[in-house]
């Protein structure tokens, strides 16, 4: 125990005396969360649309101004169809709507009335904001109005109620998803410069020329990151909480207990990244391909695992930051889910002991 208690406060010295350990638990979460809060949006709230009004009946004058006032577009009325045209082309419109000579006149003979909706398919998530929204604000319109007209009823009146999020905000589960990445990237970054700092250094050659054993080196590397890595934790879950506002709707134990299994297999990759390499640059750059593509692209929180072929399905298995993000996710959003939290922490668990097991087997305490 002296030995060990020696080498974790050998470690935290290097911690405090290196900045580059801090910047990367506090300094480097702060960007990417304000990067995911600021930056990226799946939102789409202020479409640019076009409005042609062929029919000029004074009538349509609400309606203009419910396209004029609607939060969820930014209004252009036309008088040519032509502009529009060119406009949709040079990228200035999402969309344009246009609304016939007879619509009114349609409406009161209890006809159907066309409205003519055109949107630019090589953006199809834009394309279909396009199109949902004008015909949702007609729709309300139609029904606001003081006017009555014999609408024809549609078959299917659906009361929508939308569970967890209910502002339908894309932020909140975006940036409780952005804590896995983080989280990754900060236990994987903290652990993949230790021991090939140490080789740099040459302070490895001079710690191997002691009575200190394998497990002791090993240890010793795992826990003063880990505590950093869990200060840095509560750190981002305070950004998100408090300064963001995104709310909370789990239990802080529970999620700060699945937080230290997935830190766990997280540092062990780092080390095992840096045992194989003796230079910072080629752990980091390796840390980067290793740890952040695969948690970016394969943890389900940029494309839903389900949906991706066979293959890349198996291999998100054995990638830790697919069982945070689902864990995380309802944590935040639906609250401790029993099944979510034991399944997810059952799979970091073994994960975890792997890697820890790999690292053992792999740290070389042999210069030559």
């Amino acid at each position: 125990m002296d030995k060990l208690s020696a080498l974790i406060k050998k470690e935290f010295l290097q911690i405090i005396r290196d900045p580059s350990s801090i910047m990367i638990a506090f300094v480097m979460p702060l960007m990417l969360l304000l990067i995911y809060m600021y930056g990226i949006n799946l939102d789409t709230s202020r479409i640019k649309l076009g409005i042609k009004f062929e029919d000029t009946n004074p009538e349509l004058a609400t309606l203009m101004c419910s396209f004029d006032t609607s939060k969820y577009v930014r209004t252009g009325f036309y008088t040519d169809r032509e502009n529009m045209r060119k406009d949709l082309i040079k990228g200035k419109l999402n969309g344009f709507v246009v609304i016939p000579n007879d619509f009114i006149s349609n409406i009161q003979r209890g006809k159907k009335a066309d409205v003519q909706i055109v949107t630019d398919g090589s953006e199809v998530n834009l394309s279909n904001y396009v199109k949902s929204y004008p015909q949702s604000i007609i729709r309300q319109w139609l029904n606001e109005s003081a006017y009555k007209y014999d609408m024809q009823k549609e078959p299917i009146n659906a009361q929508i109620r939308y569970w967890y999020n209910q502002d339908i905000n894309s932020h909140h589960f975006i940036l409780p998803g952005s804590l896995a990445i983080t989280m990754t990237l900060i236990g994987m970054l903290l652990t993949t410069l230790v021991i090939a700092r140490e080789w740099e250094r040459g302070t490895m050659e001079a710690l191997l020329s002691t009575r200190v054993n394998k497990l002791e080196i090993i240890i010793s590397k795992y826990i003063p990151y880990f505590i950093l890595g869990m200060l840095s934790m509560a750190f981002n879950v305070f950004i998100c909480t408090a300064v963001f506002k995104i709310p909370f709707r789990g239990n802080y134990f529970v999620l700060f207990f699945v937080c230290s299994l997935f830190l766990f297999s997280a540092l062990g990759i780092g080390l095992l990244i840096s045992s194989n390499f003796k230079d910072q640059f080629l752990a980091s750059q390796s840390a980067l391909s290793i740890g952040f593509l695969p948690a970016l692209l394969l943890s389900g929180l940029t494309f839903p695992i389900n949906s991706m072929p066979q293959i890349l399905q198996n291999l998100t298995i054995i990638v830790p930051t697919r069982y945070f993000v689902s864990f995380i996710q309802s944590e935040f959003l639906a609250g401790t889910v029993w099944e979510i939290v034991l399944t997810n922490s059952v799979f970091l668990f073994i994960l975890g002991v792997s890697m820890a097991l790999i690292v053992y087997k792999n740290l070389k305490t042999r210069i030559f």
